[in-house]
């Protein structure tokens, strides 16, 4: 099991409603939580289609849209003092460097921005999340509505979030993940289903949205709040995750969908949850602590990749040429003529087997392998 007993301002968040859903009204129950008590919070709220009349295919069957009561609002302004609503609820509870996403369609994806922004909420990304498979226009008079568009955003601008930018880069094979997602729609046996073969939820969300949403802007143990937690998408992966959740819904049948889907589900262990880190993430290590744990000496001679340029080490960790003298990265760009170099990989040291990156012995010392040496 992954420790969840983290505390911040005295809170004992291992004392939260975790990974259970409750039913009832989100900003009354969100503001039950404590201040400043969760990570990370995802909504997927009422879009306000604003939809008249059916909708039927070219063989003149139904097309089954959202036509709950849930969905429906008199007027704008309703709506949008419901979103004022939700959204200060959802600022209170988060910790100062958490985040929220939301996300939604044209129908209300810009009033819920303009009101994210007038709480002082700062945008970090829009995510437009292309579908593979989106619904045709069958009536022919608009472009096929192809994509939704999600606002990842931080309760301050100078707030520190939790990006892990190299595990996208990863799951994107090697290359920098956009903000624009090609993913399919919820289809097949990921749909939950009534007993009468219908959509159990109108929008239930694909798990490969929150996949990388969840393993994106969170941690293992991380607490996720869904105020509009349907048939719990966030929770299944969640849990799949190793996160904690904490969902509120209104509707006793989409609990009753959601607790069956998320109890068929094993939490994932620390080792299952492991991912790739980013380095800005793991522990500084000055380039002065390997002169002092003897790993490099100081006289050393180090070189640029290709063995044609050389430093000399000094004893305060700083670096000497014939005619400059500065940090690792300061003359590691002046030899070049550039204008910034990072110089854990542009320096290198002799080892039996040739030229090896200095940043070979910070990994060492960050995987606990290198100590010292006499």
């Amino acid at each position: 099991m992954i420790p969840i007993y983290i505390f911040y301002k005295g809170i004992d968040v291992s004392k939260l409603p975790l990974n259970k859903i409750i039913q009832g009204n989100c900003v009354s129950n969100m503001n039950s939580l404590p201040e400043c008590s969760v990570d990370l919070v995802f909504a997927d709220p009422p879009y306000n289609l604003q939809l008249g009349g059916d909708l039927s295919r070219p063989d003149n069957s139904k097309v089954l849209g959202v036509t709950e009561d849930w969905d429906h609002f008199d007027t704008m302004d309703a709506y949008d003092l419901f979103t004022h609503d939700w959204l200060k609820a959802a600022r209170r509870i988060l910790k100062p460097n958490g985040a929220i996403w939301v996300i939604g369609s044209y129908h209300n994806i810009f009033r819920v921005g303009a009101i994210l922004q007038d709480q002082q909420f700062w945008i970090q990304n829009d995510i437009i999340w292309r579908k593979t498979n989106p619904m045709p226009n069958f009536r022919g008079t608009r472009f096929t509505n192809a994509h939704e568009t999600l606002i990842w955003a931080t309760k301050t601008e100078d707030a520190k979030p939790t990006f892990h930018y190299d595990a996208m880069k990863m799951m994107n094979d090697g290359v920098q993940m956009r903000s624009d997602w090609t993913l399919p729609i919820c289809t097949g046996l990921e749909r939950l289903k009534k007993s009468d073969g219908k959509k159990a939820h109108p929008t239930q969300k694909p798990e490969s949205l929150l996949h990388r949403i969840i393993l994106s802007t969170s941690n293992p143990g991380d607490v996720i709040v869904d105020p509009f937690f349907g048939t719990g998408t966030t929770g299944a992966v969640a849990k799949k995750l190793g996160r904690k959740f904490i969902g509120f819904e209104m509707e006793e049948e989409y609990i009753i969908h959601a607790k069956r889907r998320i109890d068929k589900i094993n939490e994932g262990s620390l080792d299952d949850v492991d991912f790739t880190k980013s380095k800005r993430s793991e522990p500084k290590v000055p380039f002065g602590t390997l002169i002092e744990r003897n790993l490099l000496k100081s006289g050393t001679k180090l070189f640029s990749p290709n063995g044609k340029i050389s430093a000399r080490i000094r004893p305060d960790g700083s670096l000497a040429t014939s005619e400059f003298k500065g940090s690792i990265h300061k003359v590691g760009a002046h030899v070049q003529g550039a204008p910034s170099c990072n110089g854990w990989t542009f320096w290198h040291y002799k080892t039996d087997e040739g030229l090896t990156p200095i940043d070979k012995i910070r990994t060492e010392i960050r995987a606990g392998i290198l100590i010292n040496q006499n």
